[in-house]
């Protein structure tokens, strides 16, 4: 017997993205986006209204990144979504996380979280169904310490993942089938 449920943002997991600008001041803000995907190989979608302080600073500035959050950084990373921008001055500082600037964009790179896109403004998108940002991932990078056998190892990553259903977080790291594969076991 199945049950209804009152959450409509059923989608599970929701990757921890930590989308990183840079303020008016050249300060570095960086916040908590539970909404975004990747809606082609080298575009992403954050759904973001206009009222963050991320998304001026996207407008401004014509860049941003994305990292994923681990494990060892959710106590960062939650931070990052419950403190605003638009109230806080320089949050990131009270992280206590470092940054460099891109080479590619002009947007922070946060240092401490194990992959980063660095993305290109394309357009926002608003109304009932718009997606909010979307930008062009124009280079990826990621920390020694999460390769394997010269690929990005998940399981070293530590990713963190959102439950909408419980507002808890989730370390991501078993790997339990072989995508584009396993299927062919059916076929």
């Amino acid at each position: 017997m199945r049950k209804s449920i009152s959450t409509t943002e059923a989608i599970f997991p929701m990757p921890v993205l930590l989308v990183a600008t840079y303020n008016e001041d050249g300060s570095v803000n960086v916040m908590n986006a539970a909404w975004g995907t990747m809606v082609d190989r080298d575009v992403v979608a954050l759904n973001l209204t206009e009222t963050h302080k991320t998304v001026a600073n996207i407008k401004a500035r014509g860049a941003f990144t994305v990292s994923i959050a681990d494990a060892a950084h959710v106590v960062e990373a939650d931070y990052f979504g419950v403190a605003s921008g638009n109230k806080v001055g320089d949050k990131f500082a009270k992280s206590k996380l470092t940054a460099e600037r891109s080479e590619n964009v002009d947007a922070p790179v946060i240092l401490e979280f194990p992959v980063c896109m660095e993305c290109k403004f394309i357009e926002y998108q608003g109304g009932d169904y718009g997606l909010g940002v979307i930008g062009k991932v124009v280079r990826v990078t990621a920390d020694d310490r999460v390769f394997t056998d010269g690929k990005v190892d998940i399981a070293k990553m530590s990713a963190i993942a959102f439950d909408p259903y419980t507002h808890g977080y989730y370390k991501v790291t078993e790997r339990v089938g072989d995508a584009f594969r396993d299927g062919l076991k059916i076929k």
